[in-house]
């Protein structure tokens, strides 16, 4: 089984002191941006200087897409798929807990339910991180797996009806062409995981796979 992945993707070996400083930056950086988005997601948006405003950081960070695109990124630059699977546990871990404990402290208040959603996919991050690391890897394998990524992000970018197709977040746009930069390996692979990944996300348009709550 080992050889098999290895052909899709081989890991890269890296001290052990590197592993413990790039999961501890990961888990500060997932730290610092669940403080942010509560603090958005607490503070009335004509408090906040006019940029942030119009830019509307709290429903872009509120929203599921840069999570997905976050995640992505720290999985597939990660050195090796257990190091992809700690690395992005690390994250969600910070990102979660600092976004729950200042809901809690500061805030004052215990959103409960919305919080055992976010718990479930911290302890299932690993799992999904550990698959994702090969979808920089070879093979058709590699390229359905960047496909499926692919179409996690264009369903967070477009709403698709019967008769409409609309953009729901102009930020979520940049996201959407950054996760094309980061999947692409060649002109030829790329070509595929973008034909793939929508035809898919078509397929899918009218099933909600994140519970209609983000």
């Amino acid at each position: 089984m080992i050889d098999f992945l290895n052909e899709i993707r081989r890991p890269i070996k890296i001290s052990l002191s590197r592993k413990f400083l790039y999961s501890t930056l990961i888990f500060i950086a997932g730290v610092i941006l669940g403080v942010i988005s509560k603090v958005l997601d607490t503070t009335p948006s004509n408090y906040l200087p006019y940029f942030l405003e119009m830019l509307d950081l709290r429903n872009f960070f509120s929203r599921m897409g840069v999570w997905i695109f976050l995640a992505v990124v720290i999985s597939v630059y990660s050195k090796s798929p257990v190091r992809s699977a700690i690395n992005v546990f690390m994250f969600f871990v910070g990102m979660v807990g600092s976004y729950y404990l200042y809901t809690v402290m500061i805030a004052g208040f215990f959103p409960k339910s919305y919080m055992m959603i976010w718990i479930v996919m911290t302890v299932i991050s690993p799992f999904t991180a550990f698959v994702c690391w090969y979808a920089k890897g070879k093979g058709i394998i590699a390229t359905s797996i960047s496909s499926i990524i692919f179409m996690f992000i264009s369903r967070q970018v477009f709403a698709v009806g019967f008769w409409y197709f609309d953009i729901r977040n102009n930020l979520e746009m940049l996201l959407w062409i950054a996760t094309i930069f980061v999947l692409y390996q060649s002109p030829k692979q790329i070509i595929k995981v973008i034909t793939i990944g929508l035809i898919i996300f078509f397929l899918t348009a009218e099933i909600n796979l994140f519970w209609g709550m983000l």
